[in-house]
Formats: structure tokens, C-alpha cells, sequence
């Protein structure tokens, strides 16, 4: 079934009696009934926000970046990571990836979307930055160029798509290449709104543009494995097989030089110890989230488990990717806010300023239900991209 005048193929049997018609089993009630639950609390979230404005959140004039800044980039990691493992089939001509980048270069859209979504309601007025993003560009200003880049990574996201479901792939290869360059541009542009940071010494520098591409990639490999383990309920045929240990062992490869770029990160924070970026990392390196959550969940049990399997254990992968989006998760919590645990100081402290003391924050209700709602409504759309397109064939 095609539908308007740019011909887009729908499912045949594509409606709202599809959307609800899934299989009932336990896993499948409670993944909706949680979807349900979390597109609930973005609307009280937002509805919150829209009463009481950023008093609604835990943010503060000494921690001014939240939740909702760590989620914005969740996402949108994972939005240029779908769009990388996509790019192996459509872009780069691997035949063993082909499978995938349909489903790939939807999730990308869907990710970036809720990205979009997160983010909204944190800028204060999204109406007014688009408007002005147009007719008052700050050329000069890093954010400026990550807003402008998404936007035209999106835009070749979807013209992509459309032409992976028409089968035209020689365009699907033309508009993937130039959306992947965008995408890349913009992500590690957003690794640069942190390297930038100049009164941030612990973020400053040349790491983050880097770190951003090498973790958006590995994202997007958990992600496959995810989506991957849905689709087939873990009952994997050979070429899908293929597919997945193949992306195992580039995964494994990947965490390896994550291990190493952090582990450099961390010595050179701390070597020679400068103010206010020596016990910036030593605090980092004994805090539970990067301990437990970055480097155990992010990096370690999946390293581990793929080295020890030798890339045969296939599904054990599937369940090794969820801790692995947890790890993935507090990477992107940690980034936020270990770079604003050092409160800013005057020059003459003795003076003017009492020495202070490290900058705590939680995120409030409010950012927790936007947050999750952004989870929900990702899941949402996925499911009825499900539905109404045809992701499973292959070229």
C-alpha cells in the first residue's frame, strides 16, 4: 500500500488494529503497559514544566545543566550510532549488514526525534530558537552548530529512509553518505560544546569530539543487538548470525580503545595536579556511577563476556547490551554532571568567597517523568514504524 503523492509503501494490512493487534504474551503487556505508563508522565512532566517553568527542576544558578541535557544526548548518541551500523549495509556496500539498515536508519530517526523531544523542554523557548537559529545565526557559537547540524542530519535521515523503502538504492547511498559526514560533523560538534568549556578544565580539550563518535558507534552496535533479539525472539537464522558476530567482534575492538581512552583521560586529569582538574578526576574515579555504571556496566562485563565466547554466544549478547545501554546511560549522566562538580571561584577567594564545597544535584520528579516519557515515546514510534514499514528486507 503506497499512500500520497512521494509513494510511501505501508504494510498492507497497516492500522489502528495492526498497532494494537501484538502477540499477549507476559513480556509484550508489561513493554506496553510501561510504554503506556511513560508516555503518561511526559504529559504530566511537561504539563508540570509549562505551569512552574524550570522551577520545576532540580537545576540550579551552580548547576544549570540537568537531566534533560544528559537524556538530549542519550539519545541523540544513539541516534548517530544507529546511523553508523545503517551506513555498513546502504553506504559502505558490507552485504552482511544489509539486514539491518532499514531498521538502523529508522531508529536513528526515532532516537533523534525524542532527542527533540527531551530537549524542548529545557531550552525555555524552542519557538523563539528556531525562529532566531534562522534569521539570527551565531556562527561562532558551538550549540548553534549542533541545533543546525541535527536538523540537516534528520532532514537526510528521512530522505534516506524513504528511499531505502522504495528500493532506490543508489539515492539511498548518496543521501546516507552525506546524512553520515552531517551526522558525524554534528555529533562531534556536540563533543566540542564540552571541549570548549575553558573554565571547565576537566572537559576542556580535544577528548570529547573524539569520545562522542567512538561511543556513538558502540551504542548503536548494543542497540542492534537489542532490536535484533526482539524482532527474531532470540530464534537467530545464520545470515542474522553473521550479522551480529560480526558486529560483536567490531564491538569488542571498540570497547577495547574506549578502554583506553578513558583510562589515558583519567591519568592525564590527574597527573600533575592541576586545580581544579586533578581532584575533579580523583573525585570522578571514586564516584559509584563511573565505577559501577561507566566503566563495570559500560565497558567491562560486556568486554568480558564477548572475549570469553570467543563472538559464538550470540544471544547471551542481547542481555549483555541492556547493561550495556545502562553503562551507556550514566556515561551520558556522568559527562553532564561531573563537568559542573567544581563550582566556579573568583580569583581572590580569600576575599570575596568562602572555599566551596562540591556541587550536588538530583534530578527532580519532573525531569524523571520527561525523561522517561522521551523513553516511552522513542519506544512508541519504533513500534508503529514496525507496523506500518516493511524493515526486514534485504538488497
Amino acid at each position: 500500500m503506497k499512500i500520497g503523492p512521494l509513494n510511501i509503501p505501508l504494510k498492507e494490512d497497516f492500522s489502528i488494529k495492526s498497532i494494537l493487534g501484538f502477540e499477549k504474551n507476559f513480556i509484550n503487556i508489561i513493554v506496553f503497559l510501561a510504554t503506556l505508563a511513560m508516555l503518561g508522565m511526559f504529559v504530566m512532566g511537561v504539563t508540570t514544566y509549562l505551569i512552574h517553568g524550570h522551577h520545576a527542576y532540580g537545576v540550579t544558578r551552580q548547576h544549570p545543566w540537568g537531566l534533560l541535557i544528559a537524556v538530549y544526548i542519550f539519545f541523540v548518541v544513539s541516534s548517530t550510532g544507529f546511523c553508523i551500523v545503517g551506513s555498513l549495509g546502504d553506504v559502505f556496500g558490507f552485504k552482511d549488514y544489509t539486514m539491518i539498515s532499514k531498521r538502523a536508519i529508522f531508529g536513528s530517526i526515532v532516537t533523534i526525534l525524542a532527542g527533540f523531544a527531551v530537549i524542548a523542554f529545557e531550552i525555555g523557548h524552542p519557538v523563539r530558537m528556531l525562529i532566531y537559529n534562522v534569521i539570527s545565526p551565531g556562527m561562532r557559537s558551538a550549540i548553534w552548530w549542533m541545533g543546525t547540524l541535527y536538523g540537516i542530519y534528520l532532514t537526510f535521515m528521512i530522505i534516506e529512509f524513504y528511499f531505502l523503502l522504495n528500493n532506490n538504492m543508489k539515492k539511498a547511498k548518496i543521501f546516507g553518505l552525506v546524512g553520515l559526514l552531517v551526522g558525524l560533523a554534528a555529533h562531534s560538534n556536540l563533543g566540542g560544546v564540552f571541549g570548549f568549556l575553558n573554565s571547565r578544565t576537566i572537559s576542556n580539550g580535544v577528548f570529547y569530539p573524539t569520545y562522542f563518535i567512538l561511543t556513538a558507534f558502540i551504542t548503536g552496535i548494543y542497540l542492534s543487538f537489542i532490536i535484533m533479539g526482539f524482532r527474531y525472539k532470540m530464534n537467530f537464522n545464520e545470515k542474522t548470525k553473521t550479522l551480529l558476530i560480526g558486529l560483536a567482534k567490531i564491538q569488542t575492538l571498540l570497547l577495547a580503545i574506549l578502554m583506553f581512552f578513558e583510562t589515558w583521560k583519567m591519568l592525564t586529569g590527574i597527573y600533575g595536579g592541576m586545580p581544579n582538574r586533578a581532584e575533579v578526576a580523583e573525585h570522578i574515579i571514586h564516584s559509584a556511577p563511573f565505577m559501577y555504571g561507566e566503566v563495570l556496566c559500560g565497558m567491562l562485563i560486556p568486554f568480558v563476556i564477548m572475549l570469553l565466547t570467543k563472538w559464538r554466544a550470540v544471544g547471551t549478547y542481547v542481555f549483555t547490551s541492556l547493561i550495556g545501554m545502562v553503562g551507556i546511560f550514566f556515561m551520558r549522566y556522568d559527562l553532564v554532571h561531573d563537568t559542573q562538580l567544581k563550582p566556579l571561584q573568583m580569583l581572590q577567594t580569600q576575599m570575596y568567597q568562602v572555599s566551596p564545597e562540591w556541587v550536588h544535584y538530583f534530578p527532580s520528579v519532573t525531569e524523571i517523568m520527561i525523561s522517561l516519557g522521551g523513553l516511552g515515546l522513542c519506544i512508541a514510534l519504533y513500534y508503529v514504524g514496525t507496523r506500518a514499514f516493511n524493515l526486514d528486507e534485504e538488497h
